[in-house]
């Protein structure tokens, strides 16, 4: 839980504006995220019935998508108490993201990959190192 109970998800007094908006676009993607992997578990379920042995596969990777957006959400809710492991942790999930948008884009199934995705990633990724968050982040070392 984050610090003040489940309200302190929503508090971000304090932070600077870039890294506000970068914590609300992780925590709206990890939250995207969930829901896109609840109804992956039902599509699974259909699968099952029709092909058991591809059903197992797709119902690991979902498992693995619902982990990476529960983890986008635990990480932003540690960015905003100024941990730098959890913005370097962000940043490659940013890169984890590039390297799935390629991977998706070069099967010949029609999928164009998750290029949106990686760009919202990215901008959330760059907002997090711009200046003005650097200072926040070296301020708030010194204070706690």
């Amino acid at each position: 839980m984050p610090r003040g109970g489940f309200s302190g998800l929503f508090d971000v007094t304090g932070l600077p504006t870039e890294l506000k908006v970068s914590y609300w676009i992780w925590v709206i993607g990890g939250l995207l995220g969930l829901l896109g992997g609840v109804i992956g578990l039902f599509g699974v379920l259909v699968l099952f019935a029709i092909v058991p042995g591809v059903a197992v596969l797709v119902f690991l990777l979902v498992l693995v998508a619902l982990a990476v957006a529960a983890a986008e959400i635990v990480l932003a809710l540690k960015l905003k108490e100024a941990k730098e492991w959890a913005r370097l942790a962000l940043t490659i999930v940013a890169g984890v993201s590039l390297l799935l948008a390629i991977i998706s884009s070069s099967f010949p199934a029609g999928q164009d990959g998750n290029w949106l995705g990686f760009v919202v990633s990215l901008v959330a990724t760059a907002l997090m190192w711009v200046p003005s968050s650097q200072a926040w982040f070296v301020a708030a070392r010194g204070r706690l």
